[in-house]
């Protein structure tokens, strides 16, 4: 499993790792490298649960007094005139700024705005592949103390959505099973979640 540790998250208070894999592994890579940003900005978007905000604070966490880090979440949410207004302030204090949003694609009415993030760089958080959804399973399994191993993964992964947001729904499903049930993880109750969360045919998003 290859992940970013996040110092700043203590444990009860949400996930203290990174996933990274296929769908965001260029994202990763990018944060590392902000000298080659255009305007010292780069725009993140991504589907809902797919770790925009963890790597927005991985980012910000990894900021020194040589390079400054700084993070806009959720600035799809902001006014437009105040975003601009904390673009240009990066720019003159030489800030890496890291802008990060919705999915595509991000209506900008003001103009001069749309003109500097139109030419920032633009990272998007993909759709993980079979190797990066059993990471995330187990990871996410980990993050709550709960025992999953390779053979649920096994199991799981052919048979789950693609979406970073139903493969945490899912984990999250086997926890209250497990629970209500008052016994380990096992293959009923596997399928019992895959039924809860996809219904009863089990799809896969290929």
């Amino acid at each position: 499993m290859s992940q970013f540790a996040l110092p700043l998250a203590a444990r009860g208070r949400g996930p203290a790792r990174i996933v990274v894999g296929n769908a965001n592994r260029h994202v990763a890579e990018a944060l590392g490298a902000t000298q080659d940003w255009p305007f010292r900005t780069a725009v993140l978007t991504g589907p809902p649960r797919s770790g925009k905000s963890l790597l927005a604070r991985w980012f910000v966490n990894n900021s020194t007094e040589q390079t400054r880090h700084e993070a806009i979440d959720d600035a799809q949410r902001l006014p437009e005139d105040e975003l601009f207004h904390r673009w240009n302030r990066a720019q003159e204090l030489g800030t890496s700024l890291l802008i990060v949003a919705g999915e595509p694609p991000w209506d900008i009415s003001l103009p001069d705005l749309r003109s500097r993030l139109g030419g920032s760089l633009q990272l998007e958080i993909g759709q993980p592949d079979d190797d990066m959804a059993r990471d995330l399973l187990l990871s996410l399994a980990d993050e709550r103390g709960l025992p999953l191993r390779d053979d649920a993964a096994d199991y799981l992964v052919p048979r789950a959505s693609r979406s970073q947001g139903e493969l945490e729904n899912l984990v999250a499903t086997i926890d209250r099973l497990s629970l209500e049930r008052k016994a380990p993880p096992n293959m009923g109750i596997w399928r019992a979640a895959l039924d809860a969360v996809h219904g009863p045919e089990e799809p896969r998003l290929i």
